[in-house]
């Protein structure tokens, strides 16, 4: 997408473009560092609302589209930042480009829920994307009226299955977070409404089956975006796991399984919501009040998984969005997690103890930088199955969205549970090259002997190990087994050589942790040993730039 934001969003006279291009290092945040606008003289609280009314108004802010005046075609379990600075963003510029057609009705998933709010402004919001693209800060901005209405079914149930009725509905969409793709026993038939996502939906579809007769051309196609492996299959697997629960005819799971497209997908872009401090500012720019003003980064990406009419039905592609319609998911759901999250894993924790403490950081100092590429590049892409263009076109994705200077991410929260992580981030990608390079990656180990290093610590305290960087005090949290043993290795911890090896051994032995005994993994004890031992000895600054160095070889 290069264009598209850019040609969706019309600002009205009153309000200021801030089109703001600049080279990364050295550019931060307008609103944050005392950005000035001689519009900025009125509270936002004698501003007019963003609403239908408004726009109306200011026909040009939303590019002439309506959700009020559009067919309900998708039906959304989820009103919260992401679904809509992703899947109803996309929604709108179909709509906007003349390819969809198409309203979305939204369903509150829980009692406490916005879609009051989602309401007081007939569906309508803004969407603001920032971040690098191209060496270059961006941001762009869009009035998003893709959504006719939101229900909040805990106080109007019968209107919620009312949806089931519509004969244009067709897509489903939800995002009740990992937890919500769950079977729930206790939810009866008769409740109203059950309270887990998935007997909620077995009552939709139950319902949509009554209404049409069990008519096979009335199935959904639905596209869960809840963040975990295979979440068409297991909504389907709840979904049919309720209807025996409730034993429901069989004709009606024959159609839930032969009439509906459960599809499999993988989303990834990162949701900031609502703009906080900067609030204020950005509504005064823009000359109205926007209680629902939603922000994310610029990179976006929807893998999903199922037949292919899907594509000619959905046409996001055709719109500009970068969207994968593919077998399977795998290939993309192992780049994302090899690749970008195992960059994170790789790097993050000796970025900490070489003093920094955002990623932004990270990506603005040339060495830890250095390290994540070399990593990157060198160690994880090839081992992975995808076309080594598509691989490096993603990685350097990845390191402009950690540059992003709109996105504080700390290096302590990305650092939770980092063994659990290791072993699914990294280890692949070290077991993969040893197999076939025939030798350890030099980074990959070392961001192993940078997690020991960081899991240094004696003491246990608020369910958190204590360790150490300066002379203050940080806290390393993971399971508390996992703690304890990291406790108890260095409490053994001579500072002799002797004791690094033992240390290490300790650790890589741990079937427990790792799946298997790491110490099997040919060469990798030594290059973990060596590589402790040089930060112990020379700090981890030091110990970084010497691994990146070109000349280093095991």
């Amino acid at each position: 997408m290069d264009t598209l934001a850019d040609s969706l969003f019309q600002l009205p006279p009153s309000c200021s473009a801030w089109a703001c291009q600049g080279k990364v290092s050295g550019h931060g945040n307008p609103y944050s560092e005392g950005w000035n606008d001689p519009l900025m003289t009125t509270s936002p609280a004698t501003l007019p609302r963003l609403n239908a009314a408004y726009l109306e108004s200011n026909p040009t802010l939303a590019g002439g589209t309506s959700g009020h005046s559009l067919r309900e075609k998708v039906l959304q379990f989820g009103e919260g930042g992401f679904l809509r600075g992703f899947v109803d963003w996309m929604i709108d510029g179909m709509n906007k480009k003349g390819l969809f057609a198409g309203s979305v009705v939204v369903i509150q998933p829980i009692a406490q829920g916005a879609v009051a709010s989602l309401n007081e402004q007939n569906g309508v919001y803004t969407h603001m994307m920032r971040g690098v693209e191209g060496g270059m800060v961006v941001e762009r901005k869009e009035v998003i009226t893709c959504i006719s209405r939101g229900i909040n079914p805990y106080t109007d149930f019968e209107q919620y299955l009312k949806c089931a009725h519509n004969p244009d509905l067709r897509f489903i969409v939800s995002n009740t977070t990992e937890a919500g793709i769950a079977y729930c026993a206790e939810d009866k038939i008769t409740d109203a409404p059950p309270s887990s996502f998935p007997s909620k939906l077995t009552l939709l579809l139950l319902e949509r089956f009554k209404a049409f007769g069990g008519d096979p051309a009335k199935g959904f196609i639905l596209l869960p975006c809840e963040l975990i492996d295979n979440n068409g299959d297991n909504l389907k697997k709840t979904v049919l796991q309720t209807a025996r629960n409730w034993n429901l005819d069989a004709k009606f799971v024959a159609w839930v399984e032969q009439a509906n497209v459960f599809t499999n997908t993988l989303v990834d872009r990162i949701n900031t919501g609502y703009p906080g401090d900067e609030a204020e500012a950005l509504q005064q720019a823009c000359g109205y009040r926007d209680e629902l003003f939603n922000t994310s980064e610029v990179f976006h990406l929807w893998v999903i998984e199922g037949p292919a009419f899907l594509e000619n039905e959905l046409p996001l592609r055709r719109a500009g969005f970068n969207v994968v319609f593919a077998e399977s998911v795998k290939p993309y759901r192992d780049r994302k997690v090899r690749i970008l999250n195992g960059a994170h894993t790789s790097t993050v924790l000796a970025a900490y103890l070489a003093g920094k403490d955002f990623v932004v950081k990270c990506m603005q100092d040339p060495v830890v930088s250095g390290f994540m590429k070399k990593a990157i590049h060198d160690e994880i892409i090839p081992t992975l199955t995808l076309p080594r263009q598509e691989l490096e076109a993603f990685a350097e994705a990845v390191i402009e969205r950690f540059s992003n200077p709109f996105i504080k991410h700390p290096l302590l929260s990305i650092s939770l549970n980092s063994v659990s992580k290791f072993k699914a981030r990294i280890l692949p990608s070290v077991e993969q090259y040893v197999a076939g390079q025939g030798r350890v990656p030099d980074h990959l180990a070392f961001s192993l002997a940078a997690l020991i290093a960081f899991y240094r610590g004696t003491e246990i305290k608020d369910a958190a190990l204590i360790g150490w960087r300066n002379g203050k005090e940080y806290h390393i949290k993971d399971d508390l087994s996992i703690l304890g043993a990291f406790a108890k290795l260095w409490q053994r911890f001579d500072g002799s050589a002797a004791g690094i090896a033992e240390l290490v051994d300790g650790v890589l032995s741990k079937q427990e942790w790792w799946g298997k005994d790491l110490r099997t993994i040919p060469g990798l004890e030594a290059a973990v040993t060596r590589d402790l031992g040089f930060i112990l000895d020379k700090g981890m600054r030091a110990a970084l730039e010497q691994v990146t160095t070109p000349e280093r070889r095991r």
